[in-house]
């Protein structure tokens, strides 16, 4: 069965089935190997907005800028 055969009927289920065919699938990711060069029970640090105060910064000046281009 291909994808495109698949999504119709996945999309007909309900919240609650669409949740656990989530959880089935990704449980069957887990169990495969070599799928994402990421390794099990590493912690990894990911780059958020918070605490980054001078990207705001930025995008203020950009907001600015472009109000005043706008007039």
């Amino acid at each position: 069965m291909t994808l495109a055969e698949l999504l119709p009927a996945a999309r007909r289920l309900s919240p609650t089935e669409k949740l656990k065919l989530i959880r089935i699938l990704a449980e069957d990711l887990e169990m495969a190997e070599d799928i994402s060069p990421l390794e099990p029970f590493k912690t990894y640090d990911l780059p958020t907005p918070y605490d980054c105060f001078g990207a705001g910064a930025v995008l203020m000046e950009a907001l600015k800028h472009s109000d005043t281009n706008h007039q």
